[in-house]
């Protein structure tokens, strides 16, 4: 009986398939990336080039769309650089500060509403409709309060970000597996070493993703705020770029807040692997 031929030409396509994977993993190894990371900014770099295409050849209007390498060119010129310097640094500390105080205030809460079971059953439908409502729209009553200046910014950020926060400290506390806090107290383990150090890092995960939410919440409004009101940084920044017509300018403001964001979740990332 004659015996069939190997199929040499999927093998060879899967070892050249491999070798591929494998050169990319050293390549993204060398530049200090993990392969994820070198995929989403391959991702971002593709989008930019097809649009930078589509609007070069009138596909997109360029009064809609400015092109790509005007935008983040524009970032380097002399005047528009000190002026984004100024307003990111702004909205940056804006923000920062924000994120502090809902990290301050909602760890403890939800340690208390995870301690105290019937507050938490109490309070968990509060926040969850806390969490669905437009904030946001309370910016005029704020500002009539404490005036139009960067406290009322930052206000209003923490106001939006701290609710989710909550939400996930105390879900957080309550999967921690109860056996993990009996080990502690049998090691006679103070109350505060056990929360430090056995509730926090097992919980991390689902901290942090809180923390994500509410920076995202936080950044958003922020950002509406300052565009709304002609206040504060990179939210004025685009505000005043958009009413003059800028539209190169515009995008400009707009590749500097993804920056900040972008910048904010390396930290948190980085923080989150302390933790845990």
């Amino acid at each position: 009986m004659a015996l069939a031929p190997a199929d040499t030409g999927s093998e060879t396509t899967t070892q050249i398939d491999r070798a591929g994977v494998l050169s990319g993993r050293r390549f993204a190894a060398s530049l200090g990336l993990d392969a994820a990371t070198l995929f989403g900014l391959a991702t971002v770099v593709s989008l930019l080039v097809l649009i930078e295409i589509l609007v070069r050849t009138g596909a997109i209007s360029s009064l809609i769309i400015a092109l790509p390498s005007e935008a983040i060119g524009a970032i380097f010129h002399g005047e528009t650089f000190l002026k984004l310097v100024q307003a990111t640094k702004l909205t940056f500390g804006m923000v920062l500060a924000a994120m502090v105080a809902e990290v301050v205030i909602a760890i403890p809460a939800g340690y208390l509403l995870y301690r105290y079971k019937a507050f938490g059953k109490a309070y968990e439908g509060w926040l969850a409709s806390l969490f669905a409502a437009p904030i946001f729209l309370l910016y005029p009553l704020f500002m009539v309060i404490f005036g139009r200046n960067n406290f009322t910014l930052i206000f209003m950020g923490m106001a939006a970000g701290i609710i989710p926060i909550i939400v996930h400290v105390r879900l957080a506390f309550t999967s921690i597996p109860p056996t993990l806090i009996k080990v502690g107290r049998s090691f006679h383990m103070s109350e505060s070493t056990i929360f430090w150090k056995i509730m926090v890092p097992a919980g991390a995960k689902t901290i942090f993703t809180g923390i994500r939410l509410g920076l995202i919440y936080t950044l958003i409004n922020i950002i509406a705020i300052e565009y709304l009101v002609d206040a504060g940084g990179l939210g004025r920044m685009v505000s005043d770029s958009y009413f003059r017509f800028d539209i190169t300018g515009t995008y400009t403001a707009i590749i500097a807040v993804t920056l900040v964001s972008v910048v904010f979740n390396i930290i948190v990332n980085r923080i989150e692997k302390l933790v845990r």
